[in-house]
C-alpha cells in the first residue's frame, strides 16, 4: 500500500472485529454462513442483480474472503478484490487457487490507499466495509473510488447505515444485539454491540449526501431493517460545457 501521510486516517487501524487476525480470517466464512446462508450463492445473486457478465471489470473494495470476486471471475469477469487485511487476502487467494479460478486478482489496500492501475472498472462494489471510516473519510474514500470507475459505471454499496428513529436508539440497539446473539451465537451478539459502540456507521441522510458529493447519482436506496442499507448508484457523467 501507499505510504500514509501523518494527517490521514489509518484505515488499517483495528476497530471492532480484528480481521487482520489470521484465526478470525480463517473462521470468517463459517461464522457468517450462520445467518447469511451460502456465501457463493449470495454473491451470484448480487452479480445477477448487477447484470455483471463476461468481459466486464469489477472492483470489490473490502472484499474479505473473496467470494464476490471469485464468483465474478467464474463468469469471465476481470475481478479485483481489495482489502486492508493480509490475512483475509490470504484466505481469498487460497480459495481462488483451490477452485482453479485465475481471473480474480487480490490486492492489499482500501478506500484511502488503494491505487488502481488498470482501466476504469465497469462495476464498483463495497459491502460492509465503509463503516470502518469516520464520515469525512468516507467521502474522501468514495471520491477516490469514483475516479476508478468509468463514467456512468455502476456502484453498489451495502453497509450498516442507521435509518431507525433516533429516539428509539436504546431499544433498537438492545433488540438488535439480542437478535444476533439468538441467531448467530452470543459471541456474534457481542460483536454487534461493539460495532454500535466503536465503529462509524452513519445516518441515512448523511450517507446519501456523501454519495452524491462523491460523484454518484443514487438510483435506488433500500433501508430494510433500520440498520442495513443498500445503494444502487451510477457515476455521474461530467458536466457538459456550454455552447460556443
Amino acid at each position: 500500500m501507499n505510504r500514509i501521510p501523518a494527517w490521514q486516517y489509518d484505515e488499517c487501524r483495528h476497530v471492532g472485529v480484528d480481521y487482520a487476525d489470521p484465526q478470525v480470517a480463517e473462521e470468517y466464512d463459517a461464522r457468517h454462513q450462520r445467518f447469511r446462508g451460502d456465501l457463493a450463492a449470495e454473491a451470484d445473486r448480487l452479480l445477477d442483480a448487477l447484470g455483471v457478465r463476461a468481459g466486464h471489470s469489477l472492483l470489490d473494495v473490502g472484499c474479505g474472503s473473496g467470494n464476490l470476486a471469485i464468483q465474478a471471475a467464474r463468469r469471465g469477469v476481470i475481478a479485483y478484490g481489495v482489502d486492508v487485511s493480509p490475512a483475509m487476502l490470504a484466505v481469498a487467494r487460497r480459495k481462488a487457487d483451490a477452485a482453479g479460478v485465475t481471473g480474480a486478482t487480490f490486492r492489499q489496500g482500501g478506500f484511502l490507499t488503494y491505487t488502481h492501475d488498470g482501466p476504469p472498472a465497469d462495476v464498483l462494489v463495497s459491502m460492509a466495509a465503509l463503516h470502518h471510516l469516520p464520515d469525512f473519510w468516507k467521502l474522501v474514500g468514495l471520491r477516490r473510488l469514483a475516479g476508478m470507475l468509468r463514467d456512468d459505471g455502476l456502484c453498489y454499496l451495502m453497509d450498516t447505515v442507521y435509518s431507525f428513529p433516533p429516539p428509539d436508539y436504546a431499544r433498537f440497539m438492545a433488540e438488535t444485539v439480542a437478535r444476533f446473539a439468538r441467531n448467530a451465537g452470543e459471541e456474534f451478539g457481542q460483536e454487534v454491540a461493539t460495532a454500535f459502540r466503536e465503529e462509524f456507521s452513519t445516518c441515512d441522510w448523511i450517507m446519501e449526501g456523501v454519495l452524491t458529493r462523491a460523484g454518484f447519482v443514487i438510483e435506488r436506496a433500500e433501508y430494510p431493517d433500520g440498520m442495513l442499507a443498500r445503494y444502487w448508484c451510477r457515476k455521474a457523467r461530467p458536466a457538459q460545457g456550454g455552447s460556443a
